[in-house]
């Protein structure tokens, strides 16, 4: 028996999220008058607590603002499912034992008043109830009493087993569908013959294990695929094709393709650890690599944004920390691709008519509130910050067919650390104990492997719901804690190998680590750690719960890291060990008396992860013709502020102030530049160490909706946006880049396999070797088309095939990273536009036809590799002799775009004059009779300025003292490049963009005008999402002409040590680094005290409890 009891908290509503909630509701038609929020704590506990342990458990639940009651008799209290245990009640039952509080359990909810205008229907009611919880953690009970039900045991549920001795086929066929399962027809023929062989049904355990260790979205079964188009089989799979980048180009490479994250070269760098309690924190030179990893996380982006994009973000993190044998992730990057955002208020003309979607996925819209915020919370929390990213939302009809991202792209990826001794496994042994690592699990995440691999709108809508995860940051931080400190025990380190628990849950990770050995491995079902009742063994074996490893270690070296784990309160357990017998066996001790129900699995390691069918794909392509641009309908002022306004080229400032840009403190550049903080760096920076400037670059590329029209091109494209973005910083040689490919498509649609095969090739056997530029990291996703039924009509909504570029690269010195801010203290300088197009300003894919709904013949693409490489050297030889004063690549809305950007980063207006763009070698005899001359030759300049303007090609451009303009264009043309190099303007003093053509100046406004423009889709989304008042008043800041931005000035002189009369020279003074679980910054901290003169050590705070460390000491 427990005793129960209720007490109420803070206020759990803010007047800002009162009134978001009220507008969200207001646009589902339900009218509230208010609705008000209060926080309620449930405690359980063996005995009846004291007056005195109730007088400190109430300090301990006062925070927040004191809540107003109302009276209404309408309310909802909401609770975290039954059977389960939340991630707050976990980390406040914890701090309430080591306040020496006797509880069992200490759980919260929300109670939910509101006063209603007028009774709500039914059908109202169950739309605001659902506004109020998340189904898949959270539930809602009338009264608090009904709480007292969280703290239960349900009971265990047994698992099922097919008849497939009885039934054959049939039954994996209804199995296959009632699961979810996306098993192919070789797949379930495969599995028919392999158990009747075994003589024994499969039990549900087995197939979904079978199922999600052999999903597309594990086994990349495309990109292994043998591949026949139009008739003609093809030489390589698409997976070869990439690994003949490295092929041709390992150096630089340490690992590629065969663990979680690929790892770079990097260079001897400074160390800074502590090692065991108390342990002091000193530096150690040593050869230190970088890691990459890119992944995606569409699918249950789709289904739950903020959900979705935090745990892809928590699993790319986790992807590092388990590459060789413990690295340490560094800084993120985060990207997305939506379809038109349909902002209320707003009134773009290229959105149209809202096309509809499936009523399980969210609206644009609301993935770009939710999702940013979902990956930067797990950023922020975990302690990672997030440098860099994208944004592109498109949506058109092409050619007949409704083009867009309805299924969303997410990107989550980043660098991170590691030792060169930690950069490959050790070899597991037989006997070798399996660990699980981090949070318990949990009924969520059901078939996120499977789920992910499939169109969206195929599967049920209860199926794609379970498949999402949910994250808890915390923990994950606790877990890599202890990586971090079996990483600092150097060659003692006792992990011997280790994998994140992604896709598949335990299902995946646990026979992975086993068949990397070539052995089989037993478990035992009730030692993996749960945090709700109830669970099947399918649940409990397959789920996705978040923040989980899995790891090998000997068994003498258990004790050691139990202490490890201890000390950082990080949940593990021996669930396992491995075995000679390629046999794997998951056992239930509950089910000793039940020899059927004794082993959920009992499956030789070869039917498992042997050789399932291989897949061929027989494929046709398609042709489709474009009509050319008519430019004749492109007003240059329209055009100029409707691309502005168009969110991939809008501000990114909403998906970036959202984040922790210095967390870590080994950040040199991040997206914003210059006093005003404006958004548009090429790239992110990070340093190696904190005391030198040897670092680490990364950028993205990508350029999707050219693949429409040329898709091999916008591969092509994709790469070259992201070298000339990496370009920024100093890259010694073009050849040192490192690329990560994420390609999605929507295969199975006509045409688009072929799209994917002849993109693989363009990237894979042509651009990087001709470049010299390795891809040893990527990922694929390939069911980027969303189905669904509109009264009785099938819809669909098919994504370009799309390639994400990320491009890594070793940075010489951190502090030569170009930006786009114009250096205007100097007086006579100007702008050059290298043209890595070489002049042809091809417009298919370009935003401008995209706002004006038209197309083009011609698709912008990267013909001439030589081009690019001899760009690459000379920006290196030009920053070498520190001739570069500004750049920024020529990108999404051209050259306009760029220009406009520049001006915006650095308060100054720029003229630019397009003559040399606008060339037209054609003589008179092209427009016909002379009387037409004038008309024809105006038409024919206004289409090669817009041409000029809003052109994609790739391209750069740099801001030069005009005196040092010989220089510059010999060594462009040294590199061969100077034919497509141009001058084409200047800063100026009146702060306008200035647009000049034949001796007149044919646009001119001013930059703040244009500044409000591109700053407002970010402010309307900012405003949704924030509180208003604040978002506001960051807007109108804008309109200040004299804003200074930020000046710092020292106060100080930093050469000048003011301790030195206070301490002795040879004795620095011990200062302890006091750490919680989970938190993170102490190494930035105990640094920063390091130089200022203190001896650091790391003090956890369950060594002063456990009586480790004394702070007398």
């Amino acid at each position: 028996m427990s005793f129960f009891r209720c007490l109420p908290g803070a206020d759990a509503l803010s007047v800002f999220r009162q009134q978001r909630l009220l507008s969200h509701l207001h646009q589902e038609g339900i009218e509230l008058q208010s609705i008000h929020a209060q926080y309620l704590h449930f405690i359980w506990s063996v005995n009846e607590l004291s007056s005195q342990e109730l007088v400190t458990l109430e300090a301990l639940l006062q925070y927040g603002e004191p809540y107003q009651a109302i009276a209404t008799p309408n309310r909802a209290i909401v609770i975290p499912r039954f059977g389960t245990v939340s991630p707050w009640a976990s980390k406040a039952t914890d701090i309430a034992h080591q306040c020496g509080l006797d509880v069992l359990r200490i759980e919260r909810g929300v109670c939910y008043q509101w006063s209603v205008k007028r009774t709500l229907s039914p059908e109202q009611e169950r739309i605001l109830q659902t506004s109020l919880f998340d189904r898949m953690t959270e539930i809602i009970i009338a009264s608090y009493e009904e709480a007292n039900a969280l703290y239960q045991t349900l009971p265990d549920r047994p698992f099922t087993r097919i008849d497939v001795i009885g039934m054959g086929q049939k039954a994996l066929d209804d199995a296959n569908q009632a699961l979810g399962l996306a098993l192919s027809a070789d797949e379930i023929t495969y599995l028919e013959e392999n158990f009747k062989r075994l003589g024994r049904n499969p039990s549900d355990v087995e197939l979904i294990m079978f199922a999600q260790a052999n999903s597309e979205h594990c086994r990349h079964k495309i990109f292994n695929a043998s591949w026949t188009i139009d008739g003609q089989n093809q030489e390589h799979s698409l997976f070869a094709m990439i690994r003949n980048t490295h092929r041709l180009q390992p150096k630089g490479t340490v690992v590629a393709y065969s663990d979680n994250s690929a790892i770079m070269e990097g260079c001897e760098a400074d160390v800074w650890s502590s090692t065991g309690p108390a342990g002091q924190y000193r530096t150690k030179r040593t050869l230190v690599h970088t890691l990459m990893k890119v992944e995606t996380h569409n699918h249950p982006t789709a289904i739950a944004p903020f959900q979705g994009a935090a745990t892809g973000s928590g699993g790319e993190i986790r992807d590092e920390g388990a590459t060789g044998i413990g690295g340490k992730p560094k800084a993120g990057l985060t990207g997305f691709s939506v379809s038109n955002l349909h902002i209320p208020g707003t009134n773009l003309s290229w959105e149209q008519k809202p096309y509809g979607k499936p009523e399980r996925i969210a609206t644009p819209l609301q993935i770009m509130i939710d999702g940013p915020l979902g990956g930067a919370a797990f950023n922020n929390e975990f302690g990672r910050p997030n440098l860099g990213g994208y944004f592109r939302v498109f949506e058109q009809t092409i050619a007949g067919k409704r083009r867009g991202y309805h299924k969303p792209i997410m990107i989550a990826g980043g660098i991170g650390a590691i030792e060169d001794i930690h950069t490959h496994k050790k070899p597991i042994l037989d006997g070798d104990l399996l660990i699980q690592l981090g949070g318990p699990g949990m009924r969520i995440g059901m078939g996120g492997g499977t789920a992910s691999s499939m169109a969206t709108g195929t599967n049920t809508a209860d199926l794609d719901f379970d498949s999402v995860q949910r994250g808890n940051p915390e923990i994950e931080r606790r877990a890599q804690e202890v990586i971090n400190q079996c990483r600092s025990l150097g060659e003692n380190n006792p992990i011997v190998s280790i994998h994140d628990v992604g896709a598949g849950g335990l299902s995946n990770a646990f026979p992975e680590l086993a068949d990397s050995a070539k052995l089989g491995a037993q478990f035992e079902l009730r030692k993996i750690p749960l945090e709700e009742s109830g669970m099947s063994p399918a649940e409990i074996w397959c789920n996705e719960s978040q923040e989980r490893y899995v790891i090998a270690i000997h068994a003498k070296d258990l004790e050691r890291f139990a202490s490890i784990c201890e000390r950082e309160r990080c949940p593990y357990a021996v669930v396992g060990h491995t075995t000679q017998d390629r046999q794997l066996q998951l056992h239930d001790q509950q089910q000793s008396a039940n020899p059927d129900q004794r082993y959920p699995i009992d499956m030789p390691m070869e039917v498992l992860l042997g050789k399932p069918p291989k897949m061929h794909r027989d494929v046709q392509s398609t042709h489709e013709q474009f009509a050319p641009i008519n430019c004749n309908d492109i007003d240059l002022k329209v055009a100029i502020e409707a691309v502005l306004q168009q969110p991939t080229v809008a501000s990114k400032s909403f998906l970036i102030t959202i984040g922790d840009r210095t967390v870590g403190g080994l950040n040199s550049r991040d997206p914003f530049v210059g006093p005003w903080q404006v958004p548009v760096a090429d790239c992110a920076v990070t340093t190696m160490d904190y005391h030198g400037y040897r670092g680490e670059a990364m950028s993205m590329g990508e350029r999707t909706p050219v693949a429409l029209f040329n898709a091999p091109a916008a591969a092509k494209m994709a790469v070259g946006e992201a070298i000339t973005n990496i370009l920024a910083a100093d890259v010694q040689r073009i050849e040192d880049i490192k690329l990560s490919a994420n390609w999605m498509a929507a295969c199975g649609q006509a045409g688009e396999d072929a799209k994917l095969f002849a993109s693989v090739e363009a990237v894979g056997m042509e651009l990087c070797p001709a470049l010299g530029i390795s891809i040893p990291v990527g990922k694929d996703s390939l069911s980027m088309a969303t189905t669904w039924q509109d009264q009785n009509q099938t819809k669909q909504v098919i994504a370009p095939v799309s390639l994400i570029i990320s491009a890594f690269a070793p940075v010489h010195d951190v502090r030569k990273t170009l930006t786009p801010q114009l250096n205007t203290e100097i007086a006579d300088t100007e702008l050059i536009l290298i043209d890595l197009g070489c002049n042809q300003n091809r417009m298919a894919g370009s935003i401008v036809t995209q706002v004006f709904d038209q197309t083009d013949s011609e698709a912008p693409s990267v013909d001439r590799p030589e081009v690019l490489k001899g760009f690459a050297s000379a920006i290196t030889q030009l920053r070498a002799k520190q001739m570069v004063l500004a750049y920024h690549d020529r990108s999404d809305g051209g050259l306009l775009a760029c220009i406009a950007e520049m001006a915006f980063a650095s308060h100054c207006g720029i003229s630019i004059n397009v003559d040399l763009l606008c060339i037209d070698a054609r003589t008179e005899q092209d427009y016909g009779d002379a009387k037409n001359w004038a008309s024809q030759v105006s038409g024919r300049r206004h289409e090669q300025t817009i041409r000029a303007l809003f052109n994609e090609e790739l391209g750069v451009v740099i801001q030069i003292e005009r005196s040092q303009r010989d220089q510059v264009f010999a060594i462009l043309r040294e590199q061969g490049i100077s034919a497509f190099s141009h001058v084409i303007g200047k800063p100026n003093s009146n702060d306008t963009l200035e647009i000049w053509r034949d001796a007149k100046c044919v646009y001119s406004e001013s930059r703040m005008t244009l500044q409000k423009l591109w700053q407002n889709t970010s402010y309307q989304i900012a405003r949704l999402r924030d509180n208003p008042e604040c978002v506001d008043s960051e807007f109108n800041a804008l309109d200040d002409a004299k804003d200074p931005g930020m000046s710092p000035k020292l106060t100080f002189d930093p050469n000048e040590n003011i301790s030195t009369p206070y301490l002795q020279k040879t004795i620095r003074p011990k200062i302890a680094i006091l750490r919680e679980q989970g938190v993170n910054s102490h190494l930035e901290m105990a640094y920063a005290m390091d130089l200022a003169g203190f001896a650091t050590h790391d003090v956890h705070m369950s060594d002063l409890l456990a009586g480790r460390t004394h702070l007398n000491e």
